[in-house]
């Protein structure tokens, strides 16, 4: 159980304050409500972009690290579709330096040239080295736009193609900056070593006077898919690869559990039916995995794969299907079942041993409209049944709603 107390300020920041005295730090972690999803078409990978301005300085603090580092400070960020999230830690007897930090870069980024220029070329690196220059890097970079037609999740967080990146001027950086980056459009995280009236004032002193922003936001839905789609692509790479995408509901949605777990039950570690069937009993892949993306909106179950040498792509698929159509028909045991529950309530629990973690956890859960989503998620887990598992199986595994990459090896 995370005990916590929650409290908003005017300007509409979301403040919550997670007490453990048994620690001598404190943690921040300030989620600001946008990811890749509120992005133009035309002008993607910007989140991702912010999550590098923001460590360039503000227009008071020209150096962010060199200060939280003199009082022993650490911290560190991340950026998907949905949120862009950072979070520090340093010790509980100088958290104000955290306030000071973390609220000066809200109010005034430096929006200094040399600052963009230095971020944008190691943006623009990234993208080469991790998704144009790996094998099997650029997946993403054509899934998304095979499953998503409308929806924003149609480009990958890193954004769509480096021409954004590199064309990005100091305007759009503003814009993009005082439309997301403002009070009521972020959650503000305070755990360890600290209590509730301390964090009140802290936050009243220093996020109070920081004017609420006029953000809305109005993303097209995604409609129904109605037709299997396909795509083939062949690079030099290591080995045939399979993926096949199904829609599903978002992070929030009642059905998401159960979901999450026949994603298990097929696919999560050695003893999952695709891996016994598959990888160690025909030998047809030498590794298969099956995971959602856990997006807020309308999101993917995925099943991906490396396929053995001299297997056929539509072979895979086609053995692929075969278990899949044997859980949608038989339906799960108990026995199965109660595994990778098991397994899911152990995830969560082992989440909850670091501080900053539940700081995290806490902030996330907030999205909901519920922060105590935080203390629920194991009875929710623990509530679904097999006959929830044939439900959502026979409503997901549709051919009509189904986008499927095959990645051909072709070695030069």
């Amino acid at each position: 159980m995370v005990a916590f107390k929650e409290f908003e300020l005017e300007n509409g920041l979301r403040v919550i304050v997670h007490e453990d005295p048994t620690v001598q730090i404190a943690v921040m972690n300030i989620l600001y409500d946008v990811g890749s999803r509120d992005e133009h078409a035309e002008k993607t990978g910007f989140a991702h972009l912010f999550e590098h301005l923001m460590f360039g300085g503000s227009q008071n603090i020209p150096n962010y690290d060199e200060p939280l580092q003199r009082v022993g400070g650490e911290n560190n960020a991340f950026t998907n579709t949905d949120i862009t999230n950072y979070y520090l830690t340093l010790p509980a007897s100088n958290i104000e330096t955290g306030f000071w930090l973390e609220s000066d870069r809200m109010m005034s980024l430096s929006f200094d040239p040399k600052v963009l220029e230095v971020q944008r070329k190691v943006v623009i690196e990234e993208f080469k080295q991790r998704y144009l220059n790996q094998p099997y890097g650029d997946v993403w970079l054509k899934l998304r736009p095979l499953a998503y037609q409308v929806h924003p999740y149609q480009w990958a967080t890193i954004g769509k193609e480096i021409s954004h990146i590199e064309n990005a001027t100091m305007e759009d950086v503003r814009a993009f900056f005082f439309k997301h980056y403002v009070p009521d459009n972020a959650i503000l995280v305070v755990a360890g070593n600290v209590t509730v009236g301390q964090i009140k004032a802290l936050s009243e002193k220093w996020f109070g006077p920081i004017p609420r922003g006029k953000k809305q936001r109005s993303l097209p839905l995604e409609p129904p898919q109605n037709k299997k789609r396909f795509l083939e692509v062949k690079a030099n790479v290591p080995a045939n690869a399979f993926y096949k995408a199904w829609h599903m509901p978002g992070r929030f949605h009642e059905d998401y559990y159960a979901i999450d777990l026949l994603s298990d039950l097929l696919g999560r570690g050695q003893s999952s039916r695709l891996f016994q069937k598959l990888v160690k009993e025909k030998e047809i892949f030498t590794s298969i995995s099956s995971f959602v993306m856990g997006t807020l909106d309308p999101g993917l179950l995925v099943v991906s794969g490396r396929l053995t040498d001299g297997i056929e792509l539509p072979i895979a698929e086609e053995e692929v299907e075969k278990v899949i159509e044997e859980l949608r028909r038989n339906g799960t045991i108990d026995e199965e079942l109660s595994k990778v529950k098991n397994q899911a309530e152990s995830m969560l629990e082992f989440s909850e041993v670091e501080v900053i973690n539940r700081a995290m956890n806490l902030a996330f859960a907030k999205l909901s409209g519920d922060a105590n989503l935080v203390n629920t998620e194991a009875k929710k887990i623990e509530g679904v049944t097999a006959v929830d598992i044939n439900r959502v199986s026979n409503q997901i595994f549709r051919e009509e709603n189904a986008s499927v990459l095959y990645y051909q090896a072709q070695k030069n």
